[in-house]
């Protein structure tokens, strides 16, 4: 993973010029104390490498302090640089990323350098994903609309109401009201992924309720 690599698309380059280092001409936008005046290690910085340190050693609550102190910084740090649906996400990735890379760290070090740096790659990291998924949404080939077409939006709504009600949410947000997969998984609470999959079956149960014989079909439509 190389977090300088550039990213592609209109929405990242979007996102990347909020980047404030992007604007504020070098890291010094970042506002990372990681030393003071005249080199001094900055006092909170210290701290979070004493926590880290301790944690290291086997203090939990230290560690947990620690990243309790980090969740804060972090919100901070990714609410400037993405839509608000991904930030808690972006933060737990970093989270994860810093346990995992805890006994990389040189507590000689100054940390906050460090965890800027994993925010950073986290940052990058979550643009691409955010643009595959744009991409991927861009390149799916229209759905066949005959299965709602040729019904009336009252017996789209009996149909709908045939499938489990995550499927028939997504279906309606989506095709019907023309939704992103984004809004509609703000909307719903369920994940970008399983919006699409409750699309995906919805629709494939939906069109085999429209080839089943005539008296299955009137079922679904009447409710019985």
């Amino acid at each position: 993973m190389n977090g300088n690599n550039a990213v592609t698309g209109s929405n990242s380059g979007r996102l990347l010029d909020r980047d404030p280092e992007r604007r504020g001409g070098g890291p010094a936008a970042i506002k990372v104390p990681g030393r003071g005046k005249g080199g001094a290690r900055n006092p909170a910085d210290m701290r979070w490498s004493d926590l880290m340190a301790r944690g290291r050693a086997g203090d939990r609550r230290a560690y947990d302090r620690l990243l309790g102190e980090l969740r804060p910084w972090l919100c901070r740090y990714f609410a400037r640089r993405l839509p608000a649906i991904h930030v808690d996400d972006a933060v737990q990735e970093t989270l994860i990323a810093v346990h995992n890379r805890r006994h990389d760290f040189d507590i000689t070090l100054p940390f906050h350098p460090w965890l800027a740096a994993i925010a950073r790659f986290k940052w990058v990291d979550r643009l691409r994903m955010m643009e595959r998924e744009q991409t991927a949404l861009d390149a799916e080939p229209t759905t066949p609309s005959h299965e709602i077409d040729i019904v009336s939006c009252h017996v789209v709504g009996r149909l709908l109401g045939g499938l489990r009600p995550a499927q028939a949410e997504a279906i309606r947000l989506v095709k019907m009201n023309g939704l992103s997969i984004i809004e509609a998984s703000a909307q719903t609470g369920q994940s970008q992924s399983l919006v699409k999959v409750n699309i995906h079956r919805g629709l494939k149960r939906l069109a085999g309720l429209l080839v089943e014989p005539a008296p299955a079909l009137a079922d679904a439509v009447t409710g019985r």
